[in-house]
C-alpha cells in the first residue's frame, strides 16, 4: 500500500453554516464586557500605540466594538487620544492603564484574537460534526487511488468514514495501517470546518487554532463574517507513542497562564489517529478509562486549573493502528465503542509486483517482471517472509542509497536486488 506523490480526487468540498456576522456590539460578542476591555488594554500596552481601527484587526472584532472598548477604557482613563488618522482616534495608554496592564499580564499574558465563549464553540462544533459528512463508494475509490488495496478493505473504509465515529486498522507492521489512516483523514480534510483562535470560559482562555494542525482556507467575505473564527479544512492530528495521559487534558502554561486546548479538542471535526496504539507512555487501559464516556456518548471532560470542569463535545473519527493484537491490548467494553475493526495484512503475489512497479517509477526506474519474481521467490522460500507492502520502496531505497555510494545510476537488476536483500533483512544465526 505504498504512498506516491500525486493524490485521488476527493470528494467536492461540503460548504457549512460559518459562526455569523462580524459582532456589532459587546454584547453580541457572547463575551463578559470585562474580558473583551482586559484583552483590549493588554493589547494596546504590547502593541500600541494605534487606531481604533488597529485595535479592531489585532483582537479580530468590528470597528463598532473596537470603538465601544475604546470609550470603556477611555472612560476609565486607562488610555487617551493622541492625534486623528483619516478622522479616527489614535490611541495610547496612559501610566494608569500601564500599572493596570502589567497587573492583567501578570494573570494571563493572552493579547491574540479575542476569544469566543464556550456555548458558541459546543454549538459551531455540533452544527459541523464529522457524522453530517457522506463518503460515496466512488469517492473513496478515488481517494485510495493511490494505494494498491482491495476491494473488500475499501467496502470497509467507505462505512467506517460515514460512521464518523471510530475505526481500528490492525495487523502486522508495514502493511499499510499509517497509510490508510492518513488518506482517510485527507478525505475529510477536503471538507471545511470553522476553528476558534481560542474559547473563553470563566475569565480563562483556553487556545484551540494550532497553525501545526489547522489549515486555513482563503476568504473572500472578511468583512461581513466573524473573524474570531479561522475557515480550515477539517483537522488532522496525529500522536504516536509520545502520547500521555496528560496530554489528553487542558495543557496549563505556568508562564503564559492561558491554556493550549489538548489534542482531541484540536482534532473535533476531524480526525485523530492514535498510531502505533499500545506502544504509548500510558496503557491502553489507561486511556480506555479516560476516553469510555467520549467514544460512547461524543462527550468529553475537560478539567481547568482550579478543578472546575467543563464539557466540550468528542466529534471526530478516531483511527486506532497497531501492530499488536488487539483483543491482548484492550477489554471487550473498549473493542465495542470502536464501531469499525479493519485487519490489514500482506498483499498478494500480484499487488506486490504492482507496488513495485509504482515505486521503480516514481524514482524513475525500470523494474523488470521476471527479477521482481525472483525477489517474490527469495522474500517467501528463503527468507520466509509474507509479502509485505512497505518492502517495494524499502528495497529501491537502499538499491538508490549504494548507487549514490558508488557515483552510479541505480539499475533493479537481481545483482542490486540482492544486495538490497541481504542489507534490509535480519540473518539468521
Amino acid at each position: 500500500m505504498e504512498t506516491t506523490v500525486e493524490m485521488g480526487n476527493f470528494p467536492q468540498s461540503q460548504s457549512l453554516a460559518g459562526p455569523g456576522y462580524k459582532p456589532r456590539s459587546i454584547a453580541e460578542t457572547g463575551v463578559r464586557q470585562i474580558v473583551l476591555e482586559d484583552l483590549a488594554l493588554k493589547t494596546l500596552y504590547l502593541s500600541g500605540p494605534f487606531s481604533v481601527y488597529g485595535l479592531s484587526e489585532h483582537i479580530r472584532l468590528g470597528f463598532e466594538v473596537a470603538n465601544e472598548l475604546f470609550v470603556r477604557l477611555r472612560e476609565q482613563q486607562l488610555c487617551h487620544v493622541t492625534g486623528m488618522q483619516n478622522n479616527i482616534p489614535i490611541l495610547a495608554i496612559t501610566t494608569q492603564g500601564r500599572s493596570r496592564a502589567l497587573e492583567l499580564l501578570s494573570h494571563n499574558h493572552y493579547a491574540g484574537p479575542a476569544p469566543v465563549s464556550l456555548e458558541s464553540y459546543v454549538e459551531q462544533v455540533r452544527k459541523q460534526s464529522v457524522q453530517g459528512l457522506t463518503a460515496r463508494q466512488a469517492d473513496v475509490e478515488r481517494a485510495f487511488a493511490h494505494l494498491v488495496i482491495d476491494a473488500k478493505t475499501l467496502g470497509q473504509l467507505g462505512p467506517a468514514l460515514n460512521s464518523g465515529t471510530s475505526i481500528f486498522l490492525y495487523g502486522p507492521s508495514g502493511v499499510g495501517k499509517s497509510s490508510i489512516a492518513e488518506t482517510l483523514s485527507r478525505v475529510l480534510a477536503e471538507n471545511e470546518a470553522w476553528i476558534p483562535y481560542s474559547v473563553e470560559v470563566d475569565g480563562q482562555i483556553i487556545m484551540v487554532f494550532d497553525p501545526v494542525i489547522h489549515r486555513p482556507i482563503g476568504e473572500t467575505d472578511l468583512q461581513s463574517r466573524d473573524e474570531r473564527w479561522v475557515r480550515c479544512h477539517r483537522p488532522t492530528v496525529l500522536v504516536g507513542g509520545e502520547l500521555t495521559v496528560e496530554m489528553l487534558d487542558l495543557q496549563f502554561n505556568p508562564v503564559t497562564k492561558f491554556y493550549a486546548a489538548p489534542a482531541q479538542m484540536k482534532a473535533n471535526n476531524g480526525v485523530l489517529i492514535i498510531d502505533d496504539f499500545g506502544r504509548q507512555r500510558l496503557r491502553p487501559d489507561e486511556l480506555l478509562n479516560r476516553w469510555v464516556v467520549p467514544l460512547d456518548r461524543r462527550i468529553d471532560f475537560l478539567t481547568l486549573a482550579g478543578g472546575r470542569k467543563i464539557e466540550i463535545p468528542f466529534d471526530m473519527l478516531v483511527v486506532f493502528a497497531t501492530n499488536m493484537n488487539p483483543s491482548e491490548l484492550v477489554d471487550p467494553a473498549f473493542l465495542r465503542r470502536i464501531q469499525t475493526k479493519i485487519k490489514i495484512g500482506a498483499v498478494t503475489e500480484g499487488q506486490f509486483c504492482e507496488i513495485f512497479r509504482r515505486v521503480a517509477s516514481k524514482h524513475g526506474l525500470q523494474a523488470d517482471d521476471g527479477v521482481v519474481k525472483e525477489l517474490v521467490a527469495v522474500l517467501r522460500g528463503t527468507l520466509k517472509q509474507e509479502l509485505k507492502p512497505c518492502y517495494p520502496q524499502d528495497l529501491v531505497n537502499q538499491v538508490c542509497w549504494a548507487a549514490r555510494y558508488e557515483d552510479r545510476e541505480p539499475q533493479l537488476d537481481r545483482e542490486a536486488l540482492m544486495r538490497a536483500v541481504e542489507a534490509y533483512f535480519l540473518k539468521d544465526s
